[in-house]
């Protein structure tokens, strides 16, 4: 587990401002073996440019960093009913998630043990069980083979029990998200989620506390751009003024002081912050300003909603009914947990890698169980404007970087310093966490360190394994 800490001491972690002599006088533009230390791709304030755009990197991403930590798959919500399945991809691993008829959930690879083909092909459903559309083996939604046609032609030894779909390694779940490892061999969820786990609660504890619900409809954006453009995006304070600026003026025009508007010409002096949670987690907070009144006031009446404030207003009292509107609005909260769970504004997002110019950025819409029609209905709509207006400029961003990354090789280095050497972070005095002003890049210093740490960790253990087999 990495402990959260200033940045200055990533250097004696072996993190992200760590450059040995021996490294330095590496060519980092070199196609050597892949069973290496990635080292020499990172500088005090830098990170190569390979890092985003070699294949051969990206492979060894879904290998060493995927395939040997906790990966967010699903939301509990998601498979509400005995015998629901969904199927994604996660890691670059395509997944069938189930709850079975006594309610259990199960992670199978969808993966046939047969010929390898896809087994479920729908993206949602109900069902006891699913037969592979090649050759019709079945299966039960455990993963159980159940039939096999024409089972005497594989002899006496054969059994069904061999060809159970596979399990991944590890399950288990945080107040309904769900969480897979394909290796056994990490730490527990609790200690990979860490200071990050109360901040959950805090999103999820807003108001009065209902239950958060997945809605069954989704939000995919194809990026022509790394995964990690997106990751880099989400803990990122220093941009939304600028490269949302229309967005930021035609909601002044529409609902006055509304979202993002709450930054100002230097918002490094207000209360809000970036931090470092460790093991590549990191936390963007505007709630300090965002709610310095009222976040439904703050934005007015919104139009076409002014009978739905009354209605409420009537229905349970101005106090509380200004305490459900709030909920509506977005939290205030960019929580990134590495390496494939946002969790922004009421929102929950999913950056899938599928190629190391490509990847897919699933939003995923929430609501409350249990809350007044209204709230909801409020809720799904202010979700609705980012999506639509917001991720735009991102993602024209995303791209725009990936382009220079990729076809300017002269210019091999990405700067990630802001305020790396400023001396203004210091250790929050609620949880010593480590913390600095909302523009800089420490979020990017603090998933670098991690992800070195997954990724040479996997290197050296494949390299001992083909020096055993040589």
């Amino acid at each position: 587990m990495t402990t959260p800490s200033h940045p200055a001491s990533a250097a004696a972690a072996g993190g992200i401002n760590s450059l040995s002599d021996t490294d330095r006088t590496r060519n980092p533009n070199s196609e050597s073996s892949t069973l290496q230390s990635y080292q020499h791709l990172f500088r005090p304030g830098f990170v190569h440019r390979r890092l985003y755009v070699d294949e051969q990197i990206f492979h060894d991403e879904l290998r060493y960093l995927y395939g040997r930590t906790w990966l967010y798959i699903a939301h509990e919500s998601e498979l509400p009913q005995p015998n629901d399945f969904i199927t994604r991809r996660v890691g670059g691993r395509p997944l069938i998630i189930t709850r079975s008829a006594e309610g259990k959930i199960h992670a199978l690879f969808n993966r046939c043990t047969h010929r390898a083909a896809i087994v479920c092909r729908e993206p949602r459903g109900n069902a006891k069980g699913f037969i592979c559309g090649y050759h019709a083996w079945t299966f039960n939604n455990e993963g159980h083979c159940t039939s096999v046609p024409l089972r005497q032609g594989y002899g006496k030894t054969f059994t069904l029990a061999s060809t159970n779909l596979q399990h991944v390694a590890r399950l288990d779940s945080y107040r309904g998200f769900i969480f897979a490892s394909y290796s056994a061999d990490v730490p527990s969820l609790s200690e990979h989620l860490g200071a990050a786990a109360r901040l959950i609660d805090q999103w999820l504890d807003r108001g009065e506390k209902e239950p958060v619900v997945v809605r069954s409809g989704s939000m995919p954006f194809l990026v022509h751009a790394n995964w990690k453009t997106i990751y880099d995006n989400a803990g990122d304070g220093y941009h939304p003024p600028f490269s949302h600026e229309s967005m930021l003026k035609m909601f002044a025009r529409r609902y006055g002081d509304v979202d993002m508007n709450y930054y100002g010409s230097d918002f490094d002096k207000s209360p809000m912050y970036s931090k470092n949670l460790g093991n590549g987690h990191t936390f963007l907070d505007q709630r300090p300003e965002m709610h310095k009144l009222s976040a439904w006031k703050r934005q007015h009446v919104m139009p076409g909603y002014e009978a739905m404030e009354k209605a409420l207003i009537e229905r349970f009292g101005e106090t509380r009914a200004l305490a459900m509107l709030d909920t509506a609005t977005g939290s205030g909260m960019n929580l990134n947990i590495f390496p494939n769970l946002l969790i922004i504004g009421n929102q929950i997002q999913m950056p899938e890698p599928l190629a190391a110019n490509k990847t897919q950025l699933t939003w995923f819409a929430t609501t409350r169980e249990g809350a007044p029609e209204e709230i909801n209905a409020i809720r799904m709509r202010m979700q609705e404007d980012f999506p639509s207006f917001g991720e735009v400029d991102d993602s024209a961003n995303f791209e725009a970087c990936q382009e220079g990354m990729a076809y300017v090789p002269e210019m091999e280095w990405i700067d990630i310093r802001r305020h790396h050497d400023t001396e203004v972070g210091t250790p929050d005095p609620a949880d010593h966490l480590w913390r600095e002003p909302m523009s800089s890049d420490l979020h990017m210093r603090t998933y670098w360190q991690r992800w070195q740490e997954l990724m040479n960790a996997g290197a050296t253990q494949a390299l001992k394994a083909r020096g055993e087999s040589s």
